[in-house]
């Protein structure tokens, strides 16, 4: 045990910001009581109301450990939401927290603060704070270095209110659209979740805020799309789709993660050593701290039934690999302290979590002479947390996010005559916002307060945009019960319209009191209450409708009449209703895209459309058709554009190699317009069952009309690992089908590339971007000499696709005349020649380095017009075009 000095000293080491971290670390830890280490893995929720909303899994039935005098008596690690508990200005919140901060340094004998942590999945989660869509909206931008900017917002409120960490972005991988934290997700694809999640992270962690990833892992796999319930997963399904996001993240340096509440297989992934410690610390290297979803300890013995008491959960827990327990401390409280007396564990294991804990606080400034208790907004004297650059920002990210599903004669409305808008979506702001926005997350049973912020709803915002036009409303039904009575009403007001916008969806709630959110899951697809019966019936009048879905998750939609215009909209903040009504009168242009497939019949499809080839279609095995509606990627612009002319720089790879992939991009329309490039990856033979294609990369190209560009994607074989028979993540040689196109489901362009060399086994990924540059399309010519066409065939003997100097050579090591193998079977793609037995070094770190061969700007001069599609335009001079960008 420590032996414990009596001074607080400011010159003691740890206070010393000019030394290495580890060793203030250090010198504070030696100073520690056993009852002090314990209490930095703690944590206190002042705020949490019992009688008040469920906004968190247990706030009614456990209550409150005890005041804040018993639960930071030596000392505390972490103040449990201090904004985003009840409402209150964000000054009087500054200030509330600043007193905490100084009672909790006044009750510890060596004077350490309290980290304090908050909800911002959709923006701050604290009255009066920006709300921005949901992340699936972000994702739907397919925007990136949108989405680092929103990040980058959140993290200046953040960091002005004196939070350390942030509890987003969710990485879950959508698996079951049934499920009610869709819309906390980034979509169904996981390359897709984690350019969106690395993009958010890196945003927020710039303005000194920690991000923290959730849920780890699984979570969002539970059976029947039910919040809590066991996952049924292997090994390699968590490694292929789950685990990748969070790899990636943590590679980004990432502060903190967060466990899962799922049953993973039988294990609480809270008490999983493979999970917490196997995986991220010892095969990915993660340093920050493994936070504990809120209960998630006690819940080992009431949920899981693994523990007998907290106390037991408790060992369990830090065992695996946890270093906090949120909100509160009862397994990392008095009870764990009494666990090391009785030897039920050991106390180095205390002070392994002890150690990250701290060297969390001394990098945020926490043990600093200077620190000072209030936040920078308080100390300046104004917190304004809906900064107008904030809501400039979020109508921004509303509009990238919309996706115009299918076009119709409504599009673009009007600027004269009558305008029914309609819907139980149409005038009400609480539809546009998520389950984690302060006004459906803690207002809920408040609505005298109102909603902290400006929130204009869509029936406003068209008004404002259109003045020369009447408009009427007519909410038609509610959102969730099941009532017809109104529906006649919005019949009666179409009628007398000239044009109908009818807006339906989803109303969030927490636990049961939203149809979309946390524990707000669903039997199937269907719309919510009788909307399907209001939609039909609107239809039936036969005005030029657009029907606008607003939703945390996506519906079936089979039965609207295809002569309606269809827009998607994923909840889409304060500053949604002016963007719908810029998009809708062509003010703007769409240019979002689909993270999520939408389903045509909502019984038949709860899976999405990352599936092997046994989840497609069978004809002659099922009678259900899983075929969706609308595809993953999919989504309308105000114009037109070709995608084609996919290559490769090579035709065969090392297994630990790299290669450029070029595609061509027209706006064949008459408006500007944003186009979002994808290219899906087919591996058509491998060891195990693999998905019928997966997104490889893409990018969003805005091009003039008549515009065109090459979009250039490096790629690493490393994107081509999955889970193997023995559950380790392999490349392996062969062929690999890739094409390019507009959605998962439109792939105008196709080629493929032979990976050769042995089987190579990771340890982890090391490359897990794609990254991209944009440039003019190059100059064709109908005497340049044959390129690849779409199928990677065209090459003349003499070619060169390794990139070595060498021809293409067969499995026996001759020289092969003809085109390459595709090498349909493993382990026989061929082998490099300056290496006849086949084996190449595996890689350790990176792209640099990698010998790339041919590059895309020897072949982009040489290209003729493939069959896919010929840029007639593509002969414009470099600077008549796009300027080269980067993604």
């Amino acid at each position: 045990m420590s032996t414990v000095p009596s001074t607080t000293d400011a010159t003691r080491p740890f206070r010393d910001p000019s030394r290495p971290v580890p060793e203030r670390v250090e010198d504070l830890l030696g100073a520690l009581t056993l009852e002090e280490k314990v209490a930095q893995l703690g944590s206190a929720w002042e705020d949490v109301e019992p009688a008040g909303p469920e906004v968190a899994p247990g706030t009614s039935l456990l209550g409150v450990v005890g005041p804040l005098e018993q639960t930071a008596a030596h000392g505390l690690g972490q103040l449990t939401r201090p904004y985003g508990t009840v409402p209150r200005t964000a000054l009087e919140h500054a200030q509330v927290y600043a007193d905490r901060q100084r009672r909790v340094v006044a009750l510890s004998r060596l004077g350490i603060p309290a980290m304090a942590h908050d909800e911002c999945l959709t923006g701050f989660t604290a009255f009066g704070a920006t709300m921005y869509p949901t992340p699936l909206g972000l994702a739907a931008t397919f925007d990136p270095a949108l989405v680092r900017r929103v990040g980058e917002a959140i993290g200046q409120d953040l960091a002005a209110a004196g939070v350390h960490l942030g509890l987003a972005p969710v990485l879950d991988v959508v698996r079951d659209h049934r499920w009610g934290r869709c819309e906390e997700t980034f979509g169904e694809d996981p390359f897709l979740v984690g350019e969106m999640a690395e993009a958010y992270v890196t945003g927020l962690q710039s303005h000194g805020v920690g991000a923290t990833l959730k849920h780890f892992a699984g979570y969002s796999a539970s059976a029947a799309g039910r919040n809590h319930a066991p996952v049924h997963v292997g090994h390699r399904e968590l490694l292929d789709v789950f685990l990748p996001p969070f790899e990636r993240c943590v590679r980004a340096g990432v502060e903190s993660v967060m466990n899962s509440y799922a049953d993973l297989d039988g294990v609480a992934p809270a008490a999983s050593e493979w999970l917490l410690t196997t995986m991220l610390r010892e095969r990915w290297d993660f340093e920050g701290t493994v936070v504990s979803d809120y209960w998630s300890i006690p819940f080992l013995v009431s949920s899981h039934r693994v523990a007998l008491d907290d106390a037991d959960a408790g060992v369990l827990a830090l065992t695996a690999g946890m270093d906090v327990e949120l909100p509160d401390q009862r397994g990392f409280g008095p009870a764990l302290v009494e666990s090391v007396r009785t030897g039920a564990v050991a106390e180095d294991l205390v002070d392994r979590a002890v150690r990250r804990v701290l060297a969390q606080k001394a990098a945020h400034g926490l043990l600093d002479p200077d620190w000072d208790p209030r936040p920078p907004g308080l100390r300046d004297g104004t917190l304004d947390l809906d900064r107008p650059a904030s809501r400039a920002l979020a109508r921004e990210v509303a509009e990238a996010s919309a996706v115009l599903l299918r076009d119709g004669a409504a599009l673009p409305l009007p600027s004269t005559g009558r305008l029914a808008v309609l819907g139980p979506c149409a005038d009400d702001p609480h539809t546009h916002l998520g389950c984690y926005s302060f006004p459906n997350h803690v207002l809920s049973d408040r609505p005298e307060l109102g909603l902290g912020v400006d929130v204009p709803t869509h029936r406003a915002a068209l008004a404002s945009a259109l003045p020369d036009v009447e408009v009427t409303s007519a909410a038609g039904c509610p959102v969730r019960e099941p009532d017809t009575s109104g529906i006649a009403a919005a019949v009666e007001a179409a009628r007398a319209a000239d044009t109908v916008v009818l807006v339906v969806g989803d109303r969030p709630g927490m636990f049961g009191l939203g149809t979309s959110g946390e524990g707000c899951d669903v039997e199937d697809l269907r719309l919510p209450g009788s909307q399907q019966e209001l939609v039909e019936a609107v239809l039936a009048v036969g005005r030029p409708t657009v029907v606008v879905v607003s939703s945390g998750r996506p519906y079936a939609l089979g039965f609207v009449d295809e002569r309606a215009a269809l827009v998607q909209l994923f909840l889409p903040g304060e500053e949604g209703g002016p963007a719908l009504a810029g998009l809708l009168t062509g003010a703007v242009p769409f240019t979002g895209r689909l993270p999520v497939q939408v389903p045509r019949t909502p019984n038949g499809q709860p899976h999405t459309y990352l599936h092997a080839p046994l989840g497609g279609r069978q004809t002659a095995l099922s009678n259900l058709d899983p075929t969706p509606l609308f595809p993953f990627g999919h989504g309308l612009s105000g114009t037109s554009f070709e995608v084609g002319g996919l290559r490769a720089s090579r035709e065969v790879v090392r297994t630990d190699g790299s290669f450029e992939l070029a595609v061509d991009v027209r706006n064949t329309g008459d408006r500007a317009g944003s186009e979002v490039v994808q290219v899906y990856a087919t591996d058509p033979v491998a060891q195990v069952t693999r998905p019928v294609r997966s997104l490889l990369a893409f990018a969003k190209v805005s091009l003039e009309p008549g515009e065109a560009a090459t979009v250039t994607f490096e790629v690493h074989t490393d994107r081509f690992a999955f889970a193997g028979l023995a559950e380790e993540l392999v490349v392996e040689p062969g062929r690999i089908d890739l094409a390019a196109g507009s959605s998962s489901e439109d792939l105008p362009c196709t080629v493929s590339v032979t990976l050769t060399g042995p089987v190579r086994t990771l340890r982890r990924r090391e490359v897990v971007d794609v990254p991209w540059t944009l440039r003019p399309a190059a100059s064709r010519s109908p005497d340049a000499a044959p390129a690849l066409d779409v199928t990677g065939a065209r090459r003349s003997a003499g070619d060169d696709p390794v990139g070595d100097g060498q021809r293409p050579v067969d499995g026996d090591g001759e020289a092969d005349t003809d085109r390459p193998r595709p090498a349909a079977q493993r382990g026989d793609g061929g082998v490099h020649p300056d290496d006849p037995t086949g084996h190449v070094d595996q890689r350790s770190a990176g792209v640099a380095g990698v010998d790339r061969g041919v590059g895309l700007d020897d072949l982009l001069g040489r290209a003729a017009a493939e069959p896919c599609l010929a840029l007639d335009g593509a002969d414009q001079p470099a600077g008549d075009g796009p300027g080269e960008a980067e993604g």
